[in-house]
C-alpha cells in the first residue's frame, strides 16, 4: 500500500478517536482522569512563553512519536493507540473546555499550532502504520524482504518531516497560543 493510502487510514483511526471522545465522555472522563489530573499539574509548572515549556511540548511529542514509529511493527499497535487516545483526548477535552468557556476559546487554543501539529502527527503516525505493515509482511513472505530496506528509508523521510512540523507546533503553541488566549 502506498504511503498516501496510509495517510487515510491514520485519518480514520484518528477520526474514529474523535467519534469515540465524543460519543462517551462520561466512560473517557474515567479512563483517563489521571491524565487530566497531570495535565493540569503540568499547566500550573510550565510557564506561557517559556523555554523549558517550548522544550518540554517538543520532547513529550518527538518521543512519543519516535516510540510509535520504532515500536510499529508490533501489531501496528502504537500507532493505532496513539492515534485513537490522541482523537480521543481532543475531542473529549475540546468539548468539556467548550462547555466551561466557549468554542472560541477552544479554537483560539487549538487552531494556531493544531493546524501544523495534526498533520505532522497524521504524517508520523501513517509512516508507522506503513513501516509495521511492511515489517510484519517481511516477516511471513520472503519476498517482502527486501522491500523492507527501501519502506523504512521512505518512511523515515516522512518522520523527519514531521518532526520538524512538530518543532513548528512547539513554538506557537508555546509563544503564539498563550497570546491568543489572553
Amino acid at each position: 500500500m502506498n504511503y498516501r493510502r496510509w495517510v487515510f487510514v491514520a485519518v480514520a483511526i484518528f477520526a474514529i478517536g474523535l467519534v469515540l471522545g465524543l460519543a462517551t465522555p462520561s466512560g473517557i472522563a474515567g479512563l483517563i482522569s489521571e491524565e487530566i489530573t497531570l495535565l493540569e499539574e503540568l499547566g500550573g509548572i510550565l510557564a506561557p512563553s517559556s523555554i523549558f515549556t517550548l522544550v518540554f511540548i517538543l520532547i513529550n511529542n518527538v518521543v512519543a512519536v519516535l516510540v510509535s514509529f520504532f515500536l510499529s511493527p508490533i501489531l501496528c499497535l502504537m500507532p493505532i493507540l496513539s492515534l485513537t487516545i490522541n482523537g480521543c483526548l481532543l475531542s473529549f477535552v475540546a468539548a468539556s473546555v467548550a462547555q466551561e468557556e466557549s468554542i472560541g476559546f477552544v479554537l483560539a487554543a487549538l487552531l494556531p499550532h493544531g493546524i501544523v501539529e495534526l498533520p505532522a502527527l497524521i504524517m508520523a503516525q501513517a509512516a508507522a502504520l506503513s513501516f509495521g505493515a511492511m515489517a510484519m509482511m517481511a516477516l511471513v513472505k520472503k519476498e517482502k524482504r527486501k522491500l523492507l530496506l527501501p519502506n523504512f528509508k521512505k518512511n523515515l523521510r516522512y518522520l523527519l518531516i514531521a518532526l520538524a512540523l512538530l518543532v513548528l507546533a512547539a513554538i506557537i503553541e508555546t509563544y503564539v497560543t498563550p497570546l491568543l488566549l489572553r
